[in-house]
């Protein structure tokens, strides 16, 4: 977004920088505005209280709180709503309809600063209780925008109030690493036995059991695999036991998480990439797996299931093959069959590596983003932007009628009210 030219403040409700595993560039984290701790952040907030800095609404938001939850999101709301009107800036947008967004929900409440919502997988399927409801949430957004047409279609379905500001726009991802990885080792032998990899955390809905289950089917016929399934997670006892019940201790391996640097150069060794997502028992289940993306940059033929907006990604017998959730026995048949027939593979794995190019590339999907957000929100904007992207015209008409209307005081934030 910021190469396309939009200035952005980034806000993170946890501090993660100590986390051993980064998945993000420097420059970009030391962008980051990480909130303070918890304590910290409330100490701060009563201080701004004290100094009469904060507003109205937020001054009896806070009195009226009394020993109900969720009060720090109040206090994230207070503390990035200072910040946002200090510099100017009308809009905030936010990944999944949890934490975060709930936060978004009390800044428009209590600094009329508009927001949306990109929504992914559980945060909409099992959404978790809080202050704000799921129901505010969609309501109240300028813009919904969610990561599949399954979603978007559930949304539009689900809350049929918030139907019109629905808009799909896929997740994006940063090819360049990933293909330049690829055209480094070009030339280089794959794995051998060939390689079956798969990276998810080890929980039910990524359906690891099933492809552990499917490579006993794989090693009973004497087919020559191995197989490594990277990332850890509640279920990897479990998973373990399973790989003993089925004899593959020397087959498949559970490697636990690694970074992109060990990942990418091994999705280029695999001859596929298996995730056979299944829904889980309280109803959550994957939407638009950014592994599969990966594994479609790396030119893998990909085997999963129809499921959500899964098939939206693996084309079926175009980028790779997609089974029913749950059945074990035909993901070992499309494996096998993949396994078999290297100019299928290849075949498939071009196809999904021009599919990625195409409609998963940042580039693409950023531009499609800005859109979204400056058709919805208060959002500033360059006319320059035309240039290079002409479909902003209607967006761009529609913030600005939005901006007339927001000083003239209609569509206002509902003050929220207590008993």
């Amino acid at each position: 977004m910021r190469r396309q030219g939009v200035r952005l403040e980034v806000f993170s409700l946890s501090d993660t920088r100590d986390e051993a595993i980064q998945h993000f560039p420097k420059e970009l984290i030391d962008s980051v505005h990480f909130l303070p701790p918890k304590s910290e952040l409330s100490d701060l907030v009563k201080q701004w209280k004290s100094e009469e800095r904060l507003s109205k609404e937020a001054v009896l938001t806070l009195r009226h709180w009394g020993d109900r939850s969720d009060k720090r999101r109040v206090y994230e709301a207070i503390y990035i709503g200072e910040k946002l009107r200090e510099q100017g800036i009308r809009h905030a947008h936010c990944h999944f309809a949890g934490l975060a967004a709930r936060t978004c929900w009390w800044i428009r409440q209590l600094y009329g600063i508009t927001f949306s919502i990109t929504g992914h997988a559980n945060d909409l399927f099992c959404p978790e209780p809080g202050s704000v409801t799921i129901d505010q949430l969609m309501n109240d957004a300028s813009c919904l925008v969610t990561v599949s047409e399954f979603t978007a279609k559930y949304l539009r379905e689900t809350y049929p109030k918030a139907a019109g500001k629905v808009r799909r726009v896929y997740n994006g991802l940063d090819l360049a690493p990933i293909i330049a990885c690829g055209e480094s080792q070009s030339g280089v032998s794959k794995s051998d036995p060939p390689l079956i990899f798969s990276v998810g955390r080890l929980i039910e809905k990524k359906g690891f059991a099933d492809l552990i289950k499917a490579c006993g089917v794989l090693n009973r016929k004497g087919v020559r695999f191995q197989c490594e399934i990277v990332g850890d997670g509640s279920l990897e006892e479990e998973l373990m036991q399973l790989i003993t019940s089925e004899c593959l201790g020397e087959l498949v391996t559970l490697v636990g998480p690694q970074s992109q640097d060990w990942i990418i150069p091994r999705l280029h060794a695999a001859a596929v990439f298996v995730l056979p997502c299944v829904i889980e028992s309280d109803g959550g289940m994957d939407n638009l797996p950014t592994v599969i993306m990966e594994a479609m940059a790396a030119s893998l033929p990909c085997v999963s299931t129809r499921l959500a907006g899964v098939p939206e990604m693996v084309i079926e017998k175009e980028t790779g093959l997609l089974v029913e959730p749950g059945d074990f026995q035909g993901t070992a048949a499309a494996i096998e069959e993949l396994l078999g027939d290297e100019a299928k593979r290849a075949s498939y794995g071009n196809a999904g590596l021009a599919r990625a190019r195409e409609v998963f590339a940042k580039e693409v999907t950023a531009r499609q983003l800005r859109r979204e957000v400056v058709a919805g929100g208060l959002t500033g904007f360059d006319a320059g932007w035309l240039f290079d992207d002409v479909c902003l015209a209607y967006p761009m008409a529609r913030n600005v009628m939005r901006k007339i209307g927001a000083t003239l005081g209609f569509g206002r934030a509902r003050k929220q009210e207590f008993p």
